[in-house]
């Protein structure tokens, strides 16, 4: 069994920060860092096995090399990798944004929808996030508070601490507000639909492209979204699994050939070790294992989320 230590690629989108780079030894030569894709097969940010006989390829040529097997049963129903692992650090507010479902995706966008969920890594006091509608909006209400400026007055404002999760399903309107660092799983898509991105300009006084036609075809925008729970998971749907393990002992875990395991390093550090690997991590560290009968270990301190396939439903 082989532990693949990952290295991301690096997004400098407007609104980042440096935290990633300072606090999570990122290597980024850009002054902002927005965002790292750690664990990913999408063509717009492959990520890179970083040690051992395979290093220096792509995760994603490492997959096809392999052969899907290494991906686990569960992966069958998919046609590719299908999640995106990230660290966001949103120095300044994101925009106002909704990702559209799997059939509206593929109709209008040639790939697959997003649904995905957030882990608070940590966040300054007083930081909130936008969630769904505080009340029931009609389309036309909608439309109306878009030309207006006026759409930040019906969002829900939702206050966050360190540890928190959300769970987004397609059409859900949301946006993560300044100061907060998350760790995102999602479906491996980068279709995104801007509706509001506060008026900001870049260095050539041109605002960024919005998408308002498609976002108000998909948006929810019934009133009440809620948190979903799912029992000892932070998340459970059709596209990911996700466990918080808390690093207070010595953690012994094992990979089957139904799906292979992610992990990503929010806190702390240790190793990671089985039979032939015995790898380091510190706090923004991303490890991919194949799907192979096999147990490994985990020492140190910290916190670490836990990725896998669910079983087919």
């Amino acid at each position: 069994m082989s532990i693949l230590k990952l290295s991301p690629s690096c997004k400098d989108y407007i609104w980042g920060g440096r935290r990633l780079i300072e606090e999570f030894g990122k290597e980024f030569s850009g002054d902002v860092l927005a965002e790292t894709w750690e664990i990913s097969c999408h063509k717009d940010g492959l990520s890179t096995i970083s040690t051992g006989e395979y290093k220096g390829k792509t995760l994603l040529t490492y997959i096809q090399e392999q052969g899907t097997q290494c991906l686990g049963t569960n992966a069958a129903s998919f046609e590719y990798f299908p999640i995106l692992v990230k660290l966001i650090d949103a120095k300044d507010d994101l925009s106002i944004q909704v990702h559209p479902d799997d059939s509206y995706a593929l109709k209008h966008e040639n790939q697959y929808g997003k649904t995905e969920m957030w882990y608070v890594v940590d966040a300054k006091e007083g930081a909130f996030l936008y969630y769904g509608f505080s009340k029931t909006v009609s389309k036309e209400e909608l439309k109306e508070r878009i030309r207006n400026n006026t759409l930040l007055e019906v969002l829900h404002k939702v206050s966050v601490k360190k540890g928190d999760t959300f769970f987004i399903e397609p059409g859900t309107i949301h946006a993560i507000g300044k100061d907060i660092l998350i760790a995102e799983i999602q479906q491996n898509s980068n279709v995104t639909y801007r509706v509001y991105d506060y008026g900001r300009v870049d260095a050539n006084g041109n605002g960024r492209e919005l998408h308002i036609d498609k976002a108000v075809d998909v948006i929810n925008r019934n009133h009440g979204l809620q948190s979903k729970k799912f029992d000892s998971h932070l998340a459970d749907c059709d596209y990911f699994t996700v466990d918080k393990i808390i690093l207070d002992q010595p953690y012994t875990g094992k990979v089957t050939d139904e799906s292979f395991v992610g992990f990503l390093f929010v806190e702390g550090e240790g190793s990671i070790l089985d039979s032939d690997t015995n790898l380091d991590f510190k706090k923004g560290d991303a490890f991919f294992i194949p799907a192979k009968e096999g147990t490994y270990t985990i020492t140190g301190t910290g916190v670490a989320l836990k990725i896998t396939l669910p079983s087919p439903h």
